[in-house]
C-alpha cells in the first residue's frame, strides 16, 4: 500500500468513527425529549437531496468507470438488498419515532435493529469504498452518510423504547449501529481488491436510504420548508463539486 492509498485508508478510519458517532448521537436525541424534533427531518431532508446527487453523479459513475457495465446490476442488487432486510426480515420499519408501541415487542425491536445494522454496515463500506478510489469521493460520500447517522440512530432508539425498553438499551442499540459502520469500514478496507463490487453496492444502498426511507418521511411533514432542504441538499452537492472538486 502506498504512502497516499495508507492516508486515504486512515481518514476513512477517522471519518467512520465520526458518523458511528453520529448514530449515538441520534439515540441521545430522542432520549432528550426537550430536542426540537424539527431538526432531524432537515436532516432527513437534506440528506435525502444530497445522498441521490451523490449516487447520480458520483458514486454510480465512478462505479461503472471501475467495474464496467456489470456496476449497473450490483447497485440494482444494493437496493433491493436494503430492501430485504429492512422491509421483509424487518417489517413495519419507517425511519423517525416509531409511535406503534402495541405492536412491538423486543422480538420486533431486535428484527428492527438487525435491518438497520445491515445498512448501517453499508454505511462504513461506502465511506471506505469512497476512499479507496479518492479523497473527493470518499469526502462526498462521508458527508451523505452522516446527514442520515441521525435518523439512524433517532429511529432504532425509538423502536427499543416502544418494545417497552429502558433508555439505556435504546442508546445502546444506536451505538450498536455505529459499530456496524465501523464494521464496515474495517471489511471494505482490509478487502480493497473487492472495490468493484463494494463501490456499486454502496451506491444502491445510498440511493434506497434516500428515495425509499428517507424521502417518504420528509413528505408526510407539513408545509414547504422540509420540502424546500431535499433540493438544498442537492444544490449542496453542485455547489461543492463547482468550488471544491480536485
Amino acid at each position: 500500500m502506498n504512502h497516499e492509498l495508507a492516508a486515504r485508508v486512515g481518514m476513512a478510519a477517522g471519518l467512520g468513527v465520526v458518523a458511528a458517532a453520529g448514530n449515538l448521537i441520534g439515540g441521545l436525541f430522542l432520549v432528550q425529549r426537550d430536542w426540537p424534533r424539527r431538526f432531524l427531518h432537515y436532516f432527513m431532508a437534506l440528506g435525502a437531496g444530497y445522498m441521490l446527487a451523490v449516487a447520480f453523479t458520483d458514486v454510480i459513475p465512478e462505479s461503472v468507470r471501475i467495474g464496467g457495465q456489470n456496476a449497473y446490476l450490483l447497485v440494482l442488487v444494493g437496493y433491493f438488498l436494503v430492501h430485504l432486510f429492512e422491509h421483509i426480515l424487518a417489517p413495519h420499519f419507517h425511519f423517525g419515532e416509531e409511535t406503534h408501541t402495541e405492536m412491538m415487542g423486543h422480538h420486533r425491536a431486535r428484527t428492527v435493529l438487525f435491518g438497520l445494522g445491515i445498512h448501517t454496515f453499508f454505511d462504513g463500506v461506502a465511506i471506505a469504498a469512497g476512499f479507496l478510489v479518492s479523497t473527493w469521493l470518499g469526502t462526498v460520500i462521508f458527508i451523505a452518510i452522516f446527514l442520515h447517522k441521525l435518523p439512524e440512530g433517532f429511529t432504532i432508539a425509538s423502536v427499543v423504547l416502544a418494545s417497552g425498553q429502558s433508555r439505556t438499551n435504546a442508546v445502546a442499540a444506536a451505538g450498536a449501529l455505529g459499530v456496524a459502520t465501523l464494521l464496515g469500514v474495517l471489511l471494505t478496507s482490509v478487502l480493497q481488491a473487492q472495490l468493484r463490487y463494494a463501490l456499486p453496492l454502496s451506491a444502491g444502498v445510498t440511493v434506497y436510504v434516500a428515495a425509499t426511507d428517507l424521502l417518504p418521511e420528509v413528505n408526510r411533514e407539513p408545509g414547504w420548508r422540509t420540502a424546500l432542504l431535499v433540493f438544498g441538499g442537492v444544490a449542496m452537492l453542485l455547489i461543492l463539486q463547482w468550488f471544491v472538486r480536485v
